[in-house]
């Protein structure tokens, strides 16, 4: 699904341009759920800004589902640490905003206006939030309003979903709520996903592979594959063999952030 060669990325600075990402190569298989870890402002977001299309690369190459991207790539979802809902629609209009703007569905949103509100009310069901589609964002607690997030980038039915730290601002119970969210959904539908996260456990617990990233200018430098039985419960989290691989993701960035 996502093919990164080589890539580098130098954003305009100051002082002269400034190398975000150099020499960066990623592979993720389609229906794979893959997260990248690593110290702060290592390239994460970077990242994920690449594989959507928001930035191009200055070198290298990066092809989604077999295409060069070379613009916004419209088969992906996304979902960011902020669930930035807009305060004067309803949670279902906030849901229906992409089916609005992306095409084909824009063009077909009118006619088919009636099948895509059912679709928004069996997402907000399926994350917990059936009847809360006339609500407003500032009705719902922070965790409601990323479930309506992670409702939104998954409501044209996305291939890839690409997700920025969508737990970090969630206390430690709602956070693992929904990571087991997330993890229905996925074992459900089977779309590739690559989670961006400074939460090891987070990553351990959801991700077939891990991807560590150096620091700046990042680069992937080590990969774990997760080979817990699916689907997992959080009672995973507590075995010595979990507890190991989070330990060795931690050492690892400790050592690069040394370097």
């Amino acid at each position: 699904m996502i093919d990164i060669e080589n890539v580098s990325l130098a954003y305009a600075g100051r002082g002269g341009p400034v190398l975000a990402v150099e020499g960066l190569n990623l592979a993720v298989a389609k229906g794979e759920f893959a997260a990248v870890v690593g110290p702060s402002g290592c390239g994460k977001s970077t990242l994920m800004k690449l594989v959507t299309g928001l930035v191009r690369p200055t070198t290298g190459a990066v092809r989604v589902n077999g295409a060069a991207v070379s613009g916004p790539v419209k088969i992906a979802g996304m979902a960011f640490q902020n669930a930035n809902m807009l305060p004067w629609r309803t949670v279902a209009d906030n849901l229906l905003l992409p089916l609005e703007i992306v095409e084909p569905y824009r063009s077909q949103f009118r006619s088919r206006k009636a099948e895509y509100k059912a679709r928004v009310e069996d997402l907000l069901a399926t994350v917990g939030l059936g009847g809360f589609g006339h609500r407003f964002p500032w009705e719902l607690s922070g965790g409601m309003q990323q479930r309506a997030s992670l409702c939104r980038a998954l409501i044209h039915e996305p291939s890839l979903l690409m997700l920025d730290e969508p737990f970090a601002a969630l206390d430690a119970f709602t956070r693992e709520e929904l990571w087991c969210v997330l993890r229905d959904i996925w074992e459900r539908l089977r779309f590739t996903v690559v989670l961006v996260t400074h939460d090891l456990r987070e990553a351990a617990f959801l991700a077939d592979r891990v991807h560590v990233m150096s620091a700046r200018p990042g680069r992937i430098i080590e990969t774990r594959d997760v080979s817990f039985p699916r689907p997992r419960d959080l009672d995973v989290c507590y075995d010595k063999a979990f507890t190991d691989i989070v330990r060795d993701l931690r050492d690892k960035i400790a050592e690069v952030r040394k370097a």
